[in-house]
């Protein structure tokens, strides 16, 4: 099981280098419209978390020979595969909107379709929801634990309060 958890962790990159793409096409799309970047500051470190969790995923089920629990591995693949699923229908519903920056277009209406209409942040539900899961899939519990604070600190600090102010500066100069 370990060799398919390795390839479940490496289609996770695989996935992160397509999402880099398509934020690259976006980032230009929003630029030639005007779009301005915000909570550019933060943005090595989310990168640097997201980029230890695929490689601590793997190390600490290696190294510490986590072993795989069908009780708890399928679930945890399961909710995997649903933040991937809740992640690129955040993506297809913001088309060229959709970023791993922070980049607003200014005097676009705020999207409210799609995920959108029940919640917030549902990508940042989406990445949550994997920072767990994605570890415990091999019950690399401290991987999980680890991930989960730290994100939550990045999130609740840097990054929400960073797209809040963003989104907000563009819906008011909207009005």
């Amino acid at each position: 099981m370990l060799g398919l958890y390795v390839a479940l962790v490496g289609a996770t990159a695989l996935e992160r280098l397509a999402e880099l793409v398509v934020s690259a096409r976006n980032a230009r799309w929003s630029f030639a419209r005007g779009g301005v970047e915000s909570g550019r500051g933060h943005f090595p470190a989310m990168v640097a978390l997201h980029t230890g969790l695929l490689v601590a995923c793997v190390v600490e089920a290696v190294v510490a020979g986590r072993p795989f629990l069908p009780w708890l591995g399928w679930p945890m693949l399961v909710l995997v595969l649903a933040s991937q699923a809740l992640r690129w229908w955040c993506v297809t519903t913001l088309g060229p909107r959709w970023n791993t920056r922070v980049i607003v277009v200014p005097d676009l209406p705020l999207v409210t379709s799609g995920p959108y209409r029940w919640m917030r942040h549902p990508n940042y539900v989406a990445v949550v929801v994997e920072g767990v899961a994605l570890p415990l899939v091999h019950t690399s519990w401290v991987t999980a634990l680890v991930f989960t604070v730290l994100n939550a600190v990045l999130l609740a600090r840097f990054r929400v309060p960073a797209e809040e102010r963003a989104l907000r500066a563009a819906v008011d100069g909207v009005r």
